[in-house]
């Protein structure tokens, strides 16, 4: 089976600047790849990029083997996308969201009815179904962003930085709901610039600086190629973390 994308050499400049230079990388089945990197490295400009909102100077997205340029929407049928902004109709209330975004994916009747119960339970939003979207709380709000990006049940999956502003409550309530898809042999691009949900959440991870892909691995594969796995310590310090391979690699606090 094809893996479920395959991102090979993505050029894409905007007035000049190059925001995707030569980036390739590949996800695998059931795996969740973290997309590393502070604002302005490229990441969200991928994620646009997979999804077919933007056409790259050169390159390809193979998704699932089949090759799909910006408006191949075939292609992207088994893709579901939660976006970094939340979009979602402010005045609807969390039912009537899942409803208008269940049928741009074509469901209805019984089948639409069906996944937006099972979206609302999965969310923890079941209670909230029949509230306006603009009363509900960021995080909650933020859950029901995920529930309209997939309650087509997408078998891939990007999520672009999900959990910006939410508090830890409801943060804890997102990696549930993310383990539960990875449960469900859903494949994921997360991006983030948190080290804790890329080392909590991710198979492997692919640190991207300036448009480039500088670093792909597990957490420990990235941490032996770079800082080593033997350190002589003269003070009690924890174990090498992503933050110290980043800047190691880039120079720069993940932060900036």
């Amino acid at each position: 089976m094809a893996n479920p994308l395959v991102v090979t050499n993505l050029v894409k400049s905007f007035n000049g600047r190059k925001a995707l230079d030569g980036v390739s990388l590949d996800l695998r089945q059931s795996e969740i790849l973290g997309l590393l990197g502070p604002n302005g490295a490229g990441k969200s400009t991928l994620v646009r990029t997979i999804m077919g909102r933007v056409t790259p100077n050169s390159g390809e997205v193979a998704i699932f083997g089949r090759s799909a340029p910006a408006g191949d929407n075939v292609a992207r049928e088994q893709v579901g996308v939660v976006p970094q902004e939340i979009a979602l109709y402010p005045l609807l209330t969390a039912r009537e969201n899942l409803m208008v975004f269940g049928r741009y994916h074509g469901l209805h009747g019984d089948a639409l009815d069906h996944a937006i119960q099972e979206s609302l339970s999965w969310a923890g939003l079941a209670e909230r179904a029949f509230d306006a979207t603009k009363q509900l709380s960021g995080g909650m709000k933020r859950r029901l962003n995920m529930a309209a990006g997939v309650i087509h049940k997408p078998k891939l999956l990007l999520l672009d930085e999900p959990t910006v502003g939410v508090d830890p409550q409801s943060r804890e309530r997102i990696y549930q709901m993310i383990e539960t898809l990875r449960a469900g042999g859903v494949s994921m691009i997360y991006t983030t610039h948190y080290m804790e949900e890329a080392e909590r959440l991710c198979d492997r991870i692919a640190i991207i600086d300036h448009g480039r892909i500088i670093a792909s691995g597990t957490k420990d594969e990235l941490v032996r190629s770079t800082i080593g796995d033997k350190r002589e310590m003269v003070m009690v310090e924890k174990v090498p973390s992503l933050e110290a391979v980043f800047l190691h690699l880039t120079g720069r606090d993940l932060r900036e």
